[in-house]
């Protein structure tokens, strides 16, 4: 069975937009995206590389957009813990695990960086404040 000149047309047709449709299929990672789940329960460091908290809560506005990050500080082992509220923008984001004193004098290798800059969520936050200035701020309430 022989196809029509006007069939065989439409065919290569759509087979070249589906396979450009294809080709212009992004990932997460070639836009910059990242996973919002991997952000939640991410540690929260001070410039100091003391950890001052963890993200409990990403909140949007109706566009979609990220304005606050709830951050949980205080307690021991989840109990006496509160959420406190940042605006987005006042965070840090560090694709390097934090240099702790005991690990200060030694270096990952380029190929662990370059695995750490290709995933596609940061290692953590930073957030230029203590624990007791995060302490101080009036709990967040997620019914406002």
């Amino acid at each position: 069975m022989q196809m029509s000149p006007k069939l065989a047309t439409v065919v290569a047709i759509s087979m070249l937009v589906s396979t450009a449709a294809l080709a212009q299929t992004q990932t997460a990672s070639d836009k910059g995206q990242w996973q919002a789940s991997k952000l939640i329960h991410m540690n929260v460091y001070n410039a100091q590389n003391e950890k001052i908290g963890d993200i409990k809560e990403l909140m949007l506005d109706k566009s979609g957009k990220v304005n606050a990050v709830a951050i949980g500080v205080g307690g021991f082992l989840g109990m006496g813990e509160r959420d406190v509220a940042v605006k987005f923008d006042q965070l840090k984001w560090s694709n390097e695990p934090p240099k702790s004193a005991s690990s200060a004098g030694t270096t990952t290798g380029s190929a662990q960086s370059q695995a750490n800059r290709d995933r596609n969520y940061p290692d953590h936050a930073v957030l230029d404040a203590t624990k007791d200035q995060l302490k101080a701020m009036p709990q967040f309430d997620y019914n406002k």
